[in-house]
């Protein structure tokens, strides 16, 4: 059934940025959520750093654990459910492993029994700790992890496609253990679409969890290709959302757009707004939407060293929580669509997507910036349709076809 999309913020604290649970300062927090609260949003995704909960593997620190609970009592206090992160390895370039992952106790993060073991306690320990709480969503197995199973990570634990997906299903467990009954996810940067040799698939995202979650960053050639107000650029979210589709067995799958943001230097901060709006009224065009969850809610205080330029703007709100024109846009979408049921008209006219075997993805390229897939799809758009995404082996299925509202299929040679 149809209901009203989520709006929430991935929450990076003003003071601190996620530093902030070693000097842990409730009072900070409060005033923080006060403002996220303050923008109508609903909903915040939020990031314990692994190794600063669990620095031993038999080690999750007790007090650590508490200070989550009590962050997210907080929220509740304000009105703003939680979503959990578990095991945090990177955050804006920066990556977080615990020591016991590394160097001379190097083994790997998807694979090795120990390991294993270790992340499904505190993925277990932190879902747990939080089950009974009327304001928790559920959790997160990490923050876009597959990045470090393939390049360009400099330094990957390589791994197969099979494996992948045993790592996944062992992680889903034991949410699943701690908090029955919750909408668990997984969230992996947008190679999972479209890097042919990245061992997370779309059938994984698309297939395993409680829904399907995607993360939207014009910043992978999208904005550089097409302009800071070109069609890709402003459809880009929307795009990973149909894209998503196509590989649901579910025809109505949630899909969570659960990072998305606007990156300086390729959208300007005179042009963040316009980005900020045109980008979330798209995704709102898509069916079966569950959430926007903006990336981030807080900018890196620049008394911060060696961030990436791009990451100290991204905040809807400054590091002292004044509200930015992005997060002025958000507020007013969110106040907009309080309460209101969503259900776009259907997409009738599908895109072919032919990736080779629709499990391993091995051509999944083609769907990438500059691929056959993701430039025939803006062309569409350009021209005035809603395209929706299908698979290749489903062209011929009626029942998916009709269970989508797809009427018509073309492939991407057909279109411009």
């Amino acid at each position: 059934m149809p209901a009203a999309v989520r709006f929430g913020a991935n929450y990076t604290p003003g003071q601190g940025w996620f530093h902030h649970w070693l000097d842990f300062d409730l009072d900070a927090v409060r005033a923080d959520l006060d403002a996220i609260a303050a923008l109508g949003l609903d909903h915040i995704r939020v990031f314990p750093v692994w190794p600063y909960f669990q620095p031993n593997r038999t080690l999750i620190r007790p007090r650590a654990v508490e200070q989550l609970v009590q962050l997210a009592d907080a929220a509740g206090e304000r009105g703003l459910d939680v979503n959990v992160d578990g095991l945090q390895g990177h955050l804006s370039s920066f990556d977080f492993l615990p020591a016991w992952t590394q160097t001379w106790h190097r083994r790997s993060l998807f694979t090795d029994p120990e390991v294993l073991d270790g992340q499904a306690a505190l993925l277990r320990t932190l879902a747990g700790a939080l089950a009974d709480r009327p304001n928790f969503i559920g959790m997160t197995l990490g923050n876009e992890i597959n990045q470090f199973a393939a390049g360009p990570h400099p330094d990957p634990d390589r791994i197969t496609p099979e494996q992948a997906g045993a790592w996944l299903g062992r992680m889903l467990a034991a949410c699943e253990e701690g908090a029955p009954g919750k909408p668990h996810v997984h969230a992996e940067y947008d190679a999972a679409w479209y890097q042919d040799d990245q061992p997370f698939t779309p059938a994984h995202a698309a297939r395993l969890g409680a829904m399907t979650t995607v993360h939207s960053w014009v910043f992978n050639g999208t904005a550089q290709a097409h302009g800071r107000d070109g069609v890709a650029t402003e459809h880009h979210a929307a795009y990973l959302v149909e894209l998503s589709k196509a590989w649901a067995d579910d025809p109505h799958r949630p899909v969570w757009l659960q990072e998305v943001g606007a990156p300086a230097p390729l959208i300007p901060a005179g042009h963040a707004a316009a980005f900020t709006e045109a980008t979330v009224v798209n995704a709102l065009d898509c069916a079966d939407l569950w959430g926007v969850t903006w990336w981030c809610s807080h900018d890196v205080d620049r008394s911060l060293a060696d961030f990436p330029e791009l990451e100290y703007s991204l905040g809807l709100l400054t590091s002292s929580g004044r509200v930015k024109p992005a997060g002025e846009v958000v507020a007013r979408l969110a106040r907009e669509w309080r309460g209101r049921v969503h259900a776009p008209a259907p997409r009738t006219t599908a895109l072919v997507v032919d990736v080779g075997d629709e499990v391993l993805a091995p051509r999944r390229s083609v769907c990438a910036p500059g691929g056959s897939v993701f430039e025939a799809f803006a062309r569409l758009v350009g021209e005035g349709v809603r395209p929706a995404v299908v698979l290749a082996s489903r062209v011929d299925d009626k029942e998916h076809l009709a269970l989508r509202g797809i009427a018509e299929v073309v492939v991407p040679e057909e279109v411009g």
